[in-house]
């Protein structure tokens, strides 16, 4: 028993994994004037055991570490890879921009406390890694000054023992990485007098008008199209629209291909908010309709909703599978992660789509054999894709990038290189028949155990030497770290607010991103509710992580210069 407790093996391990987890989370549920740390706690707890003298095999430990953070970043990966270069083509420049402001001002305030304080350039690029919460950069920093001083005649020994102290600065720094960036966002959002929900719900109302299905009434009045079979006109003209009914006098008809279209003819059209003014041009005007004037008396015609559970629909296009014609049913919208689009002729159908359907009921009911319909297959997690993705992750993260004057090359590393793969497989895998649905709750499940088991492994990791390095003058680390995280924070936030007018959500994106931060990331999900902020942090993370890792090296090289 005083093994399980006190040991290395692996009872021991998981044990205390385990427990700094669970009370990490427990403690997380509290909050201070409606505030709460969240899974920070987990971070903060492992430091405590850590300095109580409670280890894990250090092997065994780097691995639950980078696990961890692959879990999770590869989650947010699937999560966001839908809309992630619709997100990246609104704003994406302007947010990596800001993201390498921050990076540079984080660089600069790292040398200018070296010159100022005479502290050792080598050793603030350690406090910068922490500060910045960035592990990659430490590794890539330790490596390059490692290699620096053997070329210079140290042993390879004397090397890494030197090397060593970039780590404790970084442990030492790290906490305040965490805290200063939490208590950043909770300031200037009360400075600025930010209501979160207000600006959440004005993001949900830009998705709508950018993406969420639009119903139009509208009337007939185009001479060029008078006489034309639908078909006709939707080939000739296409665009993302779906003419549900058509009104001819009193009756209500159910659109075929050979339905023709004559002067005062009256549609109801499914279509997004862009195309507006092109179906207006195309048809003609709106007309004051109610969506009850179009309920057909026929009772046999019903709308129902069938979700797509078939993979081998995976990648094809909805005029690939022709539901009106093979069945005579009529797809207008459809429902993917909450969203309604447009089920237009051109858009790839992925497992877990819904398809709100127009037809009889028997036809209907056809369909959904094909389709699948069944609820229960969607609960069954596709785990082949999430691994062999986290397979290439890692061998695209390991990929060598070299630039000439830099003795090291530059790896995109084991957080890079996954999340790339996995923004990469959310948004491409359904056109290559690639099935990567996973629930709601699933995602977030690997989401949270990632994040939990990366930050209980960085706070024991950290709580050995962590009293030990402060008492030994690391206390001036924790300024320095906290004038690195903060001051650069500061100003982006003023200018990303004040002069480029982001959303309170695109900014938590923006600053836990820039910092290769997943705590905070995690936190501003947790406290403030939506999912939005980690679509903004996955468009400049890449950037971010690659930038973070260049600058760590080239501040070593001027240091042993």
């Amino acid at each position: 028993m005083k093994d399980l407790f006190f040991g290395y093996g692996v009872a021991h391990s998981i044990l205390l994994l385990a427990f700094v987890i669970g009370v990490g989370l427990f403690l997380g549920r509290f909050k201070i004037k409606g505030i709460s740390l969240g899974s920070t706690w987990i971070l903060f707890l492992g430091i405590l055991m850590g300095h109580l003298g409670f280890q894990m095999d250090l092997d065994m430990l780097h691995f639950v570490k980078e696990f961890g953070l692959i879990l999770f970043v590869f989650s947010i990966g699937l999560q966001v890879g839908p809309g992630f270069f619709h997100s990246f083509k609104s704003g994406g420049v302007k947010m990596n921009l800001l993201a390498v402001m921050n990076i540079l001002l984080a660089v600069v305030a790292t040398y200018a406390i070296s010159a100022i304080t005479g502290e050792s350039l080598s050793t603030m690029v350690g406090v910068m890694s922490g500060a910045v919460t960035n592990t990659p950069g430490l590794g890539a920093a330790q490596q390059t000054f490692i290699d620096s001083s053997v070329a210079g005649g140290t042993s390879a020994l004397a090397a890494g023992e030197a090397a060593g102290h970039l780590a404790s600065a970084y442990a030492v720094a790290y906490p305040i990485g965490v805290i200063g960036v939490i208590g950043v966002i909770i300031l200037f959002k009360a400075l600025f007098k930010i209501d979160h929900k207000k600006e959440l719900a004005q993001l949900k109302a830009l998705d709508d008008e950018v993406e969420k299905a639009r119903r139009m009434h509208v009337m007939v009045e185009n001479p060029a199209i008078f006489g034309h079979k639908l078909s006709s006109i939707l080939h000739e003209f296409g665009g993302d629209f779906v003419v549900s009914r058509v009104m001819k006098g009193d009756e209500i008809l159910f659109p075929q291909p050979d339905t023709i279209l004559e002067e005062g003819d009256k549609l109801l059209i499914v279509t997004s908010q862009n195309e507006v003014d092109r179906i207006r041009i195309l048809f003609g005007q709106e007309v004051p309709m109610h969506q009850s004037d179009w309920q057909v008396k026929d009772h046999n015609m019903v709308t129902q909703r069938i979700v797509v559970t078939n993979s081998k629909l995976t990648g094809k296009k909805l005029k690939e599978l022709g539901f009106r014609s093979a069945y005579g049913v009529s797809v207008t919208r459809v429902i993917r992660a909450g969203v309604e689009l447009v089920a237009s002729p051109n858009l790839y159908i992925q497992v877990g789509d819904g398809l709100m359907c127009v037809g009889t009921l028997k036809n209907i009911e056809n369909l959904a054999k094909k389709v699948g319909n069944s609820n229960d297959a969607l609960n069954k997690p596709n785990l082949v894709p999430i691994f062999l993705g986290i397979v290439v992750g890692i061998i695209f993260g390991s990929i060598p990038i070299h630039f000439p004057g830099i003795p090291q090359a530059i790896k995109l590393g084991l957080a890079g290189g996954p999340l790339i793969i996995a923004i990469l497989l959310g948004y491409f895998g359904p056109r290559y028949k690639v099935t990567t649905y996973t629930t709601t709750s699933a995602n977030l499940m690997l989401r949270e155990i990632g994040i939990a088991m990366f930050l209980a492994a960085v706070g024991i990791g950290a709580g050995a030497d962590f009293w030990k390095s402060i008492v030994g003058g690391g206390y001036w680390w924790i300024l320095y770290g906290a004038i690195i995280t903060l001051v650069p924070l500061c100003i982006t936030f003023i200018v990303a607010r004040a002069f480029c007018h982001l959303n309170f959500y695109q900014i938590c994106g923006l600053i836990s991103g820039s910092c290769t931060n997943p705590p905070v990331l995690a936190f501003a999900q947790g406290m403030y509710g939506s999912d939005y902020t980690s679509v903004n942090y996955a468009t400049v993370y890449p950037l971010s992580m690659f930038m973070r890792v260049l600058v760590a090296q080239l501040l070593i090289l001027v240091a042993m210069a």
